[in-house]
């Protein structure tokens, strides 16, 4: 991989971390006012027929924080793949990963093969 590949995808990669972050922020703001009106006596949401309840919300915005949390991480992983020398390598089998597939997630960890493998096994 050349000096302007890397250059390139650690643009890439820092693009996608500061809209992580942004996203991580504001779920996080949505949690806190779920927590709110969740520990407030007087929110009777699961009779509510229009939305969705507290309960629901809750579990729908801790997940996705949850799954921007793990790309955060992974982002910083491939970060600092790009610092050590070993971004675009497989973290399984050690083989170059496409150039395509780093295109469309810059943060991949695996060939295509040995992703496909890690998904069959699940």
């Amino acid at each position: 991989m050349t000096p302007e590949d890397l250059a390139r995808f650690r643009g890439m990669l820092q693009l996608q971390r500061t809209g992580t972050l942004a996203a991580i922020a504001e779920l996080g703001s949505s949690l806190v006012e779920l927590r709110a009106a969740r520990s407030d006596g007087t929110a009777d949401d699961e009779h509510d027929p229009d939305g969705s309840t507290l309960s629901g919300e809750w579990s729908r915005v801790s997940g996705l924080d949850a799954d921007f949390t793990a790309a955060l991480a992974a982002i910083d992983r491939a970060l600092g793949r790009i610092d050590t020398a070993g971004y675009g390598r497989c973290r399984s089998c050690g083989g170059p990963i496409g150039a395509a597939r780093l295109e469309a997630r810059p943060a991949a960890e695996l060939c295509i093969e040995c992703a496909r493998a890690a998904e069959d096994r699940r």
